[in-house]
């Protein structure tokens, strides 16, 4: 199933999130005052409401009140005159319309309690253009008998004009009289609108939000400010870290005030020359050392020539000595062969140092490679009593590489294979070669006494040796890893070793086709394919 990518947009956003710490702190700023800027609006608009509310509530019951009283009053003094319910129910009902339309609620006068009626049966008077849905069907249960005073919220409807319609929040109270003409109990439901209520809730509401987007500007700006003046430090202690990793080891910060930022730069220019004095005093060590090294080597080399002069002599002329002699200048011959090959890797490694080593590449064949390094350690082998078989590959195996340094890598592989060799847990040696389109490899499997977790990464230095109590036999300086290295990187590729103790070792040579291509990946595994558990690789 394809992956479907993100816009750039989307990508560049997400980057900036990841690697901005000041805007993860504005953000996260913000989000928390906006939980808290939300839940404090919500309480007091809620508190503004109950109180606008409560207080309508009150102004509403008693101009109810007030208004039921009065018509009461007209009701006694009218009382034993007029003998017409009907006239003196429309007088009545005129009366408190009239009054509440010069105070603005609207008034219904409903049918007698008990009779069963609602007002949608017809009979009462009304405020003309109200409708009378506005009066619930639920406050005009409770008063279908003779009930106190009640109230509750409603949507009051109207339609002044015949044909458009408005509805409108509002309070309806219901509230009883008795009609002295014919003794019946009469409800008056009053109707008030909660225009003002809701027109200055809106306008809290305004200014709340208003507020609240406008704090929120002002946290988020002393926000940022804040989080800038320390994320710049770091920012500017990064780019030094940075310039300091890339070798401009004078780079300082700028320190100013006393703060903990200002003592944090102090202590990192500390740090910074400290490092700086023991780097130079670890290159001026390296130089030195290299330095002596080259002219050790160097002078060597006369005095060497001499003595291998006279040892040829004595080794040619051995014949007429004494036994003891003869073999005097046996070892004599032996050793000079050894102290010869050690002061040719000494050279060879001071070239690498100063940085003088070239590599002639040429298209070689890998396999014809690996059969002349068995070839001449052949005898080497049958000394120790193993064998090296080379497992050919499916095709050919072809790099663009110097034949002289590869296979000065893979003689020294194969020979410290044969050093490290014991035949009580394994008589052959294998030598294994792959490749494909991008890079070449070459693997030297033994089942010597291997290596211990985490001497794969140290077999590669100068004169390291796993166990220095063994004897080799091969004769070697203990640089034949350290210039494999030095060549395998000089091509650009890896060389990489595993190992187990008692289960022997495998060594990984990688090289790309073609100089100077990044290598990538490696065509054949580090852990061998008969190892109990693999292990992590380390690359050299």
């Amino acid at each position: 199933m394809a992956r479907v990518g993100l816009p750039p947009g989307v990508r560049r956003a997400l980057t900036f999130w990841r690697r901005s710490i000041q805007a993860r702190v504005v953000a996260s700023t913000l989000v928390l005052s906006s939980l808290v800027i939300s839940g404090v609006g919500w309480f007091l608009l809620t508190s503004t409401k109950d109180g606008l509310l409560d207080h309508r509530v009150d102004a509403v019951l008693a101009e109810a009140d007030a208004t039921t009283d009065e018509a009461r009053t007209r009701l006694e003094a009218a009382s034993g005159t007029e003998v017409n319910a009907g006239r003196q129910q429309r007088e009545l009902a005129d009366q408190i319309i009239a009054r509440g339309e010069t105070r603005g609620f609207s008034v219904v006068l409903g049918v007698p309690a008990g009779d069963g009626a609602r007002l949608s049966d017809g009979g009462p008077e009304y405020t003309p253009g109200l409708d009378l849905v506005s009066v619930p069907d639920s406050l005009q249960g409770q008063f279908e008998e003779t009930a106190p005073m009640s109230w509750t919220y409603t949507k009051i409807v109207t339609n002044p004009l015949g044909d458009e319609v408005a509805e409108e929040p509002g309070i309806v109270v219901g509230s009883q009289v008795v009609l002295p003409s014919d003794g019946k109990t009469y409800t008056f439901y009053f109707l008030f609108p909660l225009d003002e209520e809701r027109e200055t809730l809106a306008l809290v509401t305004r200014a709340l939000l208003t507020a609240a987007i406008a704090l929120l500007v002002l946290v988020a700006g002393i926000t940022w400010l804040v989080a800038r003046q320390v994320v710049t430090p770091i920012r500017m202690a990064r780019r030094v870290a940075e310039r300091l990793a890339a070798g401009r080891l004078q780079e300082r910060l700028r320190v100013s005030g006393e703060d903990d930022l200002a003592r944090l730069a102090t202590s990192f220019n500390q740090m910074a020359s400290n490092l700086q004095r023991q780097i130079r005093q670890l290159e001026e060590l390296s130089r030195v050392q290299r330095r002596f090294v080259s002219d050790v080597s160097h002078e060597l080399r006369t005095p060497l020539t001499t003595v291998r002069m006279a040892g040829d002599v004595l080794h040619d002329a051995r014949a007429s000595f004494d036994p003891v002699t003869a073999r005097a200048a046996e070892l004599l011959q032996v050793e000079l062969d050894r102290f010869e090959v050690l002061l040719a890797d000494l050279l060879e490694i001071s070239r690498f140092d100063a940085g003088a080593a070239v590599l002639e590449a040429d298209d070689i064949n890998l396999l014809d490679v690996a059969h002349r390094v068995v070839d001449s350690t052949r005898a080497l082998a049958e000394q120790r009593g193993v064998r090296v078989v080379i497992e050919p590959p499916a095709n050919p195996c072809l790099a663009e590489a110097d034949v002289r340094r590869v296979e000065r890598i893979m003689r020294n592989l194969v020979t410290n294979a044969i050093d490290h060799a014991d035949t009580r847990l394994g008589d052959e040696i294998k030598v294994l070669l792959a490749c494909d389109d991008q890079a070449a490899a070459i693997a030297v499997r033994d089942y010597g006494v291997g290596l211990a977790p985490g001497e794969s990464a140290m077999v590669f230095n100068r004169f390291w040796r796993a166990d220095p109590a063994r004897a080799r036999t091969s004769g070697g300086t203990g640089l034949g890893l350290s210039i494999a290295l030095e060549d395998t990187h000089l091509h650009g590729g890896w060389l990489q070793a595993w190992g187990r103790p008692g289960r022997g070792a495998q060594f990984r040579l990688t090289l790309p086709r073609r100089a100077g291509e990044p290598l990538r990946h490696s065509p054949l595994p580090l852990v061998p394919a008969d190892a109990d558990e693999p292990v992590a690789e380390v690359t050299r």
